[in-house]
């Protein structure tokens, strides 16, 4: 019987610690940061965005006829045109005003781009075309606008109005 009371003990004190409760576990340890990145070579800043002169808002101003003796167009804001186109004597004198004169001037149409010698008048740069000058034509009939830089001065956007092409029929017909 002591070997069954023995038993019977063992088997009492087995439940009894089971009953007895474990110490919690350890809580886990945080996640270690993943290593920070290796700093990239910056790269080169990517340039503006150039804007196609065909693109480029028009200049300020608007298109003028006359005629008192020999055809004129010109464009700008009233009072201070920044751009004539005179017949004179057979050809098309196109003077950019506010130019250094002595510089050339560039035509960019929708038909390609032409640099033009042009002489100094005061303020001005001038530069004289034939009156068949194909030119004149490219300037007329460029998609809605055609541009001048050159002289010293900020490219002018202009548009492609009536009245310059008035001024080269004008001269063609020898008014």
């Amino acid at each position: 019987m002591t070997r069954r009371i023995g038993l019977l003990a063992a088997g009492v004190a087995a439940l009894l610690s089971a009953c007895v409760p474990r110490p919690p576990a350890p809580a886990p340890a945080p996640p270690t940061p993943p290593p920070a990145p290796a700093p990239q070579p910056e790269a080169p800043a990517a340039p503006p965005p150039s804007v196609d002169w065909r693109d480029a808002a028009i200049s300020p101003g608007e298109w003028r006829y006359d005629n008192d003796g020999r055809s004129l167009a010109y464009f700008g804001p009233a009072g201070a045109p920044s751009l004539a186109l005179r017949c004179d004597g057979g050809g098309v004198a196109l003077t950019r005003s506010g130019s250094a004169g002595g510089q050339p001037l560039t035509i960019t149409t929708t038909f390609g781009e032409r640099t033009l010698r042009a002489e100094t008048q005061g303020s001005s740069a001038v530069a004289t075309l034939s009156a068949g000058d194909p030119l004149l034509d490219q300037m007329a009939f460029s998609r809605g606008r055609f541009m001048v830089r050159g002289g010293g001065a900020a490219p002018l956007y202009v548009p492609a109005w009536p009245e310059l092409a008035r001024v080269v029929e004008d001269c063609r017909g020898g008014a």
